[in-house]
């Protein structure tokens, strides 16, 4: 997704159902005399909404930190080296 255009507030308003379309594929940056104020982003399918969500809840976030400490401090375990139930010994 690039960076995203400036739309001013007032016509973000009069046009939501055209910029929530543009925002599928551009991020809309709101502006509110001529600062950013606010972002609009789409999403093509609910598999978006679900990552966008699982991106930016601080539980996930925190978690992924304590793995990759785990991981850095030699806790880890590679991924060739788990052994699956449906794997013959």
């Amino acid at each position: 997704m690039s960076e995203g255009r400036k739309v001013p507030l007032h016509q973000i308003k009069d046009n939501l159902s055209v910029y929530l379309r543009e925002a599928e594929t551009e991020q809309i940056i709101i502006t509110r005399h001529g600062k950013p104020a606010g972002v609009l982003i789409g999403f093509e399918d609910e598999d978006d909404w679900f990552d966008y969500k699982l991106e930016h809840d601080p539980r996930f976030l925190a978690r992924v930190e304590r793995a990759r400490k785990a991981f850095r401090e030699g806790k880890g375990i590679r991924l060739e080296n788990i052994k699956w139930d449906d794997e013959e010994e």
